[in-house]
């Protein structure tokens, strides 16, 4: 945390131990090593339902960071890991990048964000825009749509590896610096 910088998980700071956040070095470190973990699991699992949950990775939030990993989680999966397999294709892995409002990359110009966009599905990235997190845990993520009123319906999104890239706060240092 060299800036200082740090994650909010808006009220839920349980969800900090099943999704991580990327700020420094061992962050990266972890989130490389869930990645690895979650395709050598989905090698070993013969159950193909159980194996999809293993092969799917969530970013939550759509901001740089989450473009970002999002990106370089398809990288890896198409080109780094592409022959280190042999019962799956990494490429087979579902990307999901989820953003709570209506584009990704929400403070930069709209032509960036939907080249942003466009960059990220080229690469195999599912981009799921006005789509909240409303739970996580070991095995799934509870979504719904960000512009349904109250009482909207619960998407359940089965996954093991889900990975936190939104509400990314300054340190007090660096808001007063701002300031």
């Amino acid at each position: 945390e060299a800036t200082g910088a740090h994650h909010t998980y808006f009220g839920h700071d349980e969800w900090k131990a099943v999704a991580p956040g990327l700020k420094t070095l061992e962050d990266a470190m972890e989130i490389r090593r869930r990645i690895l973990i979650a395709f050598e699991a989905a090698e070993r699992e013969a159950d193909p339902e159980r194996r999809g949950e293993w092969m799917t990775f969530v970013v939550v939030g759509g901001g740089p960071t989450g473009v970002e990993l999002a990106g370089s989680i398809a990288e890896i999966a198409r080109d780094t890991l592409r022959r280190d397999f042999r019962a799956i294709n990494p490429a087979d892995a579902t990307i999901l990048l989820v953003e709570a409002m209506d584009r990704v990359l929400p403070p930069y110009p709209p032509d960036r964000s939907a080249s942003a966009r466009r960059q990220l599905e080229r690469l195999g990235v599912t981009v799921r825009t006005n789509t909240r997190v409303t739970a996580i845990d070991e095995r799934s993520v509870r979504v719904v749509d960000s512009t349904a009123g109250e009482g909207a319906p619960e998407e359940v999104i089965p996954a093991h590896t889900v990975l936190w890239a939104a509400g990314v706060l300054a340190s007090s240092f660096a808001r007063r610096v701002a300031e």
